[in-house]
């Protein structure tokens, strides 16, 4: 179980209800699974749903909260949070429109509203919903016993196939007191009752940031620290720039470059020690580093399913070195997204109860960064498009240039398409600006169809929209085809016509 879950809330206990029902009496049947997923999280979800589904025989086994990190301390909490954090930013920021208002921050409100939305989006992920689709429903640990069983708190299970789909948890550092201060996690994060007067934020990665910016708007002041030299270090510098420039603006303090090397309490404060610069002293911290497979108590050798610190070894098919186990989501993907598991586990249960090899790595993925402005980027990594030079051409638009964001006063950002050079190819692309997420799902469908930029281009987009940008990048890229021997090809037909 959760333990971090405040008790005393009615929305965290209409939620348990749901996700981990106390009277939930169902114990493993007797026979052979077609498919057992270990986890009750999206990956979880997706590949024992699927497979009942498909028609087999299967079961799902959650030690904790059905739903996993995205309905209880990921995705769902952390978007409610934001958007209250939006709420109150338009307003106070509403006198440029030549409206005036008071703002006025009740965070106990702020985080109550979060709880309900937990609890409402829970019914999606309830045991007995699943239920009802044919899987069977089991809570307890799961511990591999051979290559092809497990116990279940000390009940034998039998399967024909797995997917170990146990996730991952907010990673703590070797830092000297991040323990003894009580530093918060994504995990603890949510039940928060009063907001922190000053909080520090280690790490300036997609988790770091959204929650840094939310946090300040909801009246914290906030200090991000990032050892990197950038804020979003695996994204395209420039989308990095415009978001520390979009914090700057906002009052948010980033200090990037630097690392922590000791927290202490000293008093009613926490001391944050950087190496080779001043301390910081705040009322809390929280920590955003990154995440830690969820790899003990599976019994992983028993089964003979490779892992190390990353998590568990799958080839393309998110196959393990057992040929009856499979893994899916952030157990054993670096790609730590709720869509990205959801599109895991429905290669990995077809690849499991079929004789297909759907190859889940040729899938486009895109990632979006929930700050203001939003950031999203699908296909190649900033890395491996440095690494290609001048294979790579690259077509850029400024938001600013389009009408919708100069009328919504959002006009920080950019569009960057990256092309395999000599053709329309999409290799990359990076969207910075309000609604970014959004936009990115157009190039992602064309990267995934095979279509070009040129036929993005070709697609009438309505006036005015943020989705104009997208059709600049596209006609900027149009522009680069009228070379000089074309332009005095057309001339010289003009000339004729005349």
């Amino acid at each position: 179980m959760n333990t971090h879950l405040r008790e005393d809330c009615e929305h965290n206990r209409q939620m348990v209800s749901l996700v981990r029902p106390r009277d939930w009496g169902e114990l493993a049947r007797g026979d052979t699974y077609d498919l057992v997923a270990i986890g009750g999280g999206t990956a979880g979800m997706v590949a024992s749903a699927g497979a009942a589904i498909l028609g087999a025989n299967a079961a799902m086994i959650e030690r904790s909260l059905m739903g996993g990190d995205c309905l209880v301390t990921g995705c769902v909490p952390s978007k409610a949070l934001i958007r209250a954090g939006r709420a109150a930013h338009a307003a106070r920021t509403a006198s440029r429109f030549g409206i005036r208002t008071e703002v006025e921050v009740d965070f106990g409100k702020v985080m109550d509203r979060l709880r309900q939305n937990r609890a409402e989006v829970a019914r999606d992920d309830s045991a007995a919903h699943f239920a009802d689709r044919g899987v069977h429903v089991l809570f307890g640990q799961a511990t591999f016993t051979g290559p092809d069983s497990l116990e279940l708190d000390g009940r034998p299970v039998r399967f024909k196939r797995a997917v170990i789909a146990t996730g991952a948890r907010p990673l703590l550092p070797p830092i000297a007191g991040v323990e003894e201060v009580g530093a918060l996690t994504s995990d603890t994060l949510f039940e928060l009752e009063s907001a922190p007067r000053r909080l520090v934020v280690l790490g300036g990665g997609p988790i770091g940031c959204e929650i840094g910016q939310a946090m300040s708007r909801l009246g914290c002041e906030v200090t991000i620290v990032e050892m990197q030299p950038s804020l979003l270090p695996r994204d395209d510098p420039k989308a990095g720039s415009v978001l520390a420039e979009a914090f700057a603006a906002e009052g948010i303090t980033v200090r990037v470059g630097v690392s922590c090397v000791e927290l202490r309490r000293d008093g009613e404060d926490t001391v944050v020690r950087l190496e080779g610069a001043e301390d910081l002293r705040c009322d809390k911290v929280l920590v955003a580093v990154g995440r830690s497979p969820n790899t003990e108590g599976l019994g992983l050798e028993a089964a003979g399913v490779d892992y190390d610190v990353t998590g568990v070894t799958v080839n393309k098919y998110h196959r393990t070195s057992n040929r009856r186990i499979y893994a899916a989501g952030d157990i054993c993907s670096p790609l730590k997204f709720t869509h990205a598991a959801y599109a895991q586990a429905e290669y990995a249960v077809f690849n499991a109860l079929f004789p297909v090899w759907f190859n889940a790595r040729d899938r486009v993925m895109p990632r979006v960064t929930f700050t203001d402005p939003e950031i999203a980027h699908v296909g190649l990594s900033h890395a491996e498009l440095v690494a290609l030079g001048d294979r790579v051409h690259t077509v850029e638009v400024a938001a600013a240039s389009i009408d919708r964001f100069k009328l919504d006063g959002a006009t920080r950002g950019f569009a960057k398409v990256h092309l395999a050079r000599g053709s329309d190819r999409i290799l990359a692309a990076t969207v910075v600006c309000d609604g970014a997420g959004e936009l990115i799902a157009a190039l992602g469908l064309a990267m995934t169809k095979g279509l070009g930029l040129a036929a993005v281009g070709d697609t009438i987009h309505a006036y005015p929209t943020r989705s104009e940008l997208i059709r600049k990048v596209a006609d900027a890229y149009n522009l680069t085809r009228i070379t000089p021997s074309v332009k005095w090809a057309l001339g010289s037909w003009l000339r004729w016509l005349r």
